[in-house]
């Protein structure tokens, strides 16, 4: 606290507020706060001022509610008598005009005046116009100032947005660290946690699991926030809906394409978002493994079928009545899954029939790779296309023949349909090169698939379920399909005439009868 005493032959000295402020703790560090002091003190010595309150303020000027700032202010009303606000300079009381009301306010019921030490002039209710005209001025001065920082900044921020820089901290599954190269801010993968984040993706794109599913998968997986807190719900349905980690910055309504590693295909994201704007009905958590939990729909009731274990052993699915939609109706498990497993089952190949698919597959193999060329050429085709109606657009706007706000509507629409392309592109450029050896693996995996599915425990028929199926209903106990691509086409090779033109129609005898539902549904 400063002490003062009185000035000389006993004359009391006017009262004086000292106010010194920095924007951040970082500026306080680098001792601002202090030179400031020190030199306003010196100030009230040389001209009589007796200090009452030193206001050390370390906040922006230039944002909605300054709670110290109004403090100080609040402070000054309650005085009897005119008090002095001593500040180094006008940007250090205020970089804009919002509290020049209530200063003008204070100053003309002659309860302030305002020194300015650096500019070396003060402003009371007495003032001239040129003194007026300096606090005005030194205002706009401070205002433009802070308006050229903001302009720096955003230039900044768009110049990094579209070199592909992120500009934030890197969502999970990533880590911001610092080049040793070059010594720049930049984003890798975390090792813990992007493998765990993929399998998110994957499942609830594989439509087995619910986003409360993966929140209790998530825990088992032990995949937890950087705080070490394990995942809401709201957090892993915000991490389903974030286009970084498909290649993609979101800001301000904007897509970026990134430069960092990619975590998850762009068709794979879409598909989950597909998923979160079509919620399922949330599955009930239950003690046991159920293998078909929240996996089948009654189409009577149209809600998911529950399971039930009785004496310990027998597990049922509970569904209604198709013929009395009042009562309930109790499948057993068995007799589910035996209809998958035949259905798995047909998509078996015999060895000779599954070599000569391979070799066609082999040898035609450029002809598919021509089609797929054409195909990127169609899309570079649109993409430039797309980019002489942006140019069109905006010498529209610029010669007046639109506003603003309809140029950036369509902007953004053409913006996004462009980046969709790139990322199709980035993804079949990428795919073309392993066309072929991913198609045989899939049909070499499509025709022991009833085989894997039998050897494989609860967690992975579920997964094996999602991948084939996209949607199953259960009517009565027929089971009602339809089949994810390409499976659909899998079903029928064994039985094509192209591929087995003297084929029997011997099947498996059962007593039920499973039912491929029509695609579109």
């Amino acid at each position: 606290m400063f002490q003062f005493t009185q000035g000389i032959g006993g004359i009391a000295m006017r009262p004086a507020v000292i106010l010194a402020r920095v924007s951040t703790p970082e500026q306080e560090a680098g001792h601002s706060l202090e030179a400031q002091l020190a030199n306003l003190v010196a100030y009230t010595e040389r001209n009589d001022l007796e200090v009452i309150r030193v206001f050390r303020i370390i906040e922006s000027s230039t944002k909605g509610y300054r709670p110290e700032f109004e403090l100080m202010i609040e402070f000054i009303s309650k005085q009897k008598h005119r008090t002095a606000l001593i500040v180094d300079c006008v940007d250090r009381l205020n970089r804009n005009f919002t509290h020049h009301p209530v200063m003008n306010a204070l100053m003309e019921k002659n309860l302030l005046e305002i020194h300015f030490v650096r500019e070396a002039y003060s402003i009371d209710k007495d003032a001239n116009s040129m003194q007026k005209m300096m606090w005005n001025m030194g205002t706009v001065m401070a205002q433009s100032y802070t308006d050229q920082l903001a302009d720096n900044v955003r230039r900044s921020i768009k110049h990094k947005l579209a070199k592909g820089e992120w500009i934030a901290q890197a969502p999970l599954g990533y880590l911001n660290v610092i080049d040793q190269a070059t010594g720049r801010n930049t984003i890798v993968i975390d090792p813990q946690r992007f493998p765990l984040i993929q399998k998110l993706f994957i499942e609830y794109a594989a439509g087995v699991s619910s986003i409360a599913e993966l929140q209790r998968k998530a825990k088992e997986w032990g995949l937890l926030s950087r705080k070490n807190n394990p995942l809401s719900l709201q957090r892993i349905a915000d991490l389903l809906n974030n286009p970084f980690y498909c290649g993609l910055m979101q800001m301000k309504g904007h897509l970026y394409p990134h430069n960092y590693p990619q975590l998850v295909d762009y068709s794979v994201f879409r598909t989950c978002e597909k998923r979160k704007r079509n919620p399922q009905q949330a599955i009930k958590i239950t003690r046991y493994p159920f293998v078909l939990r929240g996996l089948i729909t009654c189409t009577i009731s149209g809600r998911k079928a529950t399971c039930d274990l009785k004496k310990g052993r027998h597990i049922y699915l509970v569904i209604r009545e198709p013929n009395n939609p009042e009562k309930k109706m109790w499948v057993k498990e068995e007799t589910v899954l035996q209809q998958l497993r035949d259905i798995l089952h047909s998509f078996a190949l015999p060895e000779h029939l599954l070599a000569k698919i391979l070799d066609y597959i082999k040898s035609n193999h450029q002809a598919e790779k021509e089609l797929h060329l054409a195909k990127i050429k169609e899309l570079r085709v649109e993409d430039s296309n797309l980019a002489d109606r942006m140019n069109r657009l905006t010498d529209l706007m610029i010669e007046g023949h639109i506003d603003h706000k309809l140029f950036e509507v369509k902007n953004k629409e053409i913006g996004l349909s462009r980046m969709e392309i790139a990322c199709i592109l980035k993804d079949d450029i990428q795919a073309n090169e392993m066309f072929k050896d991913a198609l045989s693996k899939i049909i070499s995996l499509a025709s022991r698939s009833c085989d894997l599915f039998e050897r494989s425990k609860t967690d992975e028929k579920r997964n094996i379920i999602g991948f084939v199926f996209s949607n199953l209903q259960l009517e009565g106990s027929t089971l009602r399909y339809i089949l994810r691509k390409p499976f659909h086409i899998f079903q029928r090779l064994p039985t094509d005439p192209k591929w087995c033109p003297h084929t029997d129609s011997n099947r498996r005898p059962t007593d039920y009868k499973s039912v491929a539902l029509p695609a579109e549904l």
